[in-house]
């Protein structure tokens, strides 16, 4: 079979990883790119109309996700937003040093975590996950101490699906003065996820300090990202440079992929993200199913009902 057969008779079934680029978020990055590019920090025209495209972007995926424009940080993507959140609310809001988090997380936040261990001298707790990578909320309750800093969990797990009781563990952790972050990376593109406090439309409770998110997951081009972090918390800076970002992330922004990355995000809500869950769980369940039955030694890993609604992982005997 030729290489353009194949290809025209394939299924890509990797949109956990990254989406297929949506038709909106291509002609959004197109019409920047068209122009004449400018810098959004300069004075002159061209440069107050990039400004205005990252401006129109932020309060875009401000008001996907139930936050305020001033809380949105864009980045490079979900890594620089997890290190931002994880060194950059750790760093700055030091009531103690101790870290908890779970042993399941990207390696973006594990890693920072194990950066503030190793170097800055902070105390982590890895809590335990069981068979079907969930998280008890109540030893996460009992591992949190009147000096832990941050608790960072994960909303749902890219390589199982599970997804995890965020909610409650973040409403034990507010209750003992920790703050809350969760890498939504995985989960928000297919659970109604928000941010919560006033106009979220999403996931009931979830009042976590900050979240992560990332445009390829939405069918925005790669390379961009963003870290919701509440209005007022302080947050150290893990780059240093000039003052975009509010100063929180320095660098010239992606104006292009911020664009793209926003008609995503709207394209995907408009299409309904409760309807397209329901729907991609029905055909989830269908292909686990037929799958269990008919290979032999097939086992479903993660959790059969709390799972992201289109994902399925399974480990197959020899």
């Amino acid at each position: 079979m030729s290489t353009a057969a194949a290809e025209t008779s394939s299924r890509y079934l990797d949109a956990a990883a990254t989406a297929p680029l949506r038709t909106e978020a291509r002609a959004a990055v197109l019409a920047v790119l068209d122009e004449r590019q400018a810098n959004p920090s300069s004075v002159h025209s061209p440069g107050h109309r990039a400004r205005a495209s990252v401006d129109a972007a932020r309060v875009e995926i401000a008001s996907a996700f139930g936050a305020m424009p001033a809380e949105v940080v864009f980045t490079s993507g979900g890594t620089e937003a997890n290190n931002l959140a994880i060194l950059g609310l750790a760093l700055a809001n030091p009531r103690g040093r101790h870290l908890v988090t779970t042993p399941i997380e990207h390696p973006s936040v594990l890693e920072s975590c194990r950066y503030l261990e190793r170097v800055m001298g902070f105390a982590l707790t890895i809590l335990r996950v069981d068979d079907r990578g969930r998280v008890d909320p109540a030893e996460a309750e009992a591992a949190i101490r009147t000096d832990t800093t941050l608790v960072s969990v994960g909303l749902a797990n890219a390589e199982i699906g599970t997804v995890q009781a965020v909610p409650e563990i973040a409403a034990a952790a507010h209750a003992r003065g920790a703050l809350v972050h969760t890498d939504a990376v995985q989960a928000a593109a297919s659970l109604p996820v928000g941010f919560g406090g006033a106009g979220a439309s999403a996931w009931p409770g979830s009042d976590v300090d900050a979240m992560t998110i990332a445009s390829h997951k939405f069918g925005g081009p790669q390379g961009a990202g963003a870290l919701l972090v509440r209005r007022g918390l302080a947050l150290e800076p893990v780059l240093h440079g000039g003052g975009q970002e509010r100063g929180l992330r320095p660098g010239t922004e992606n104006v292009a992929a911020i664009a793209g990355f926003a008609a995503a995000v709207r394209a995907h809500r408009e299409e309904g993200v409760g309807s397209r869950a329901l729907a991609l769980g029905s055909s989830r369940d269908a292909l686990i199913s037929r799958l269990l039955a008919e290979i032999p030694g097939a086992h479903l890993t993660g959790d059969p009902q709390e799972r992201l609604p289109g994902h399925a992982s399974f480990v197959i005997r020899g």
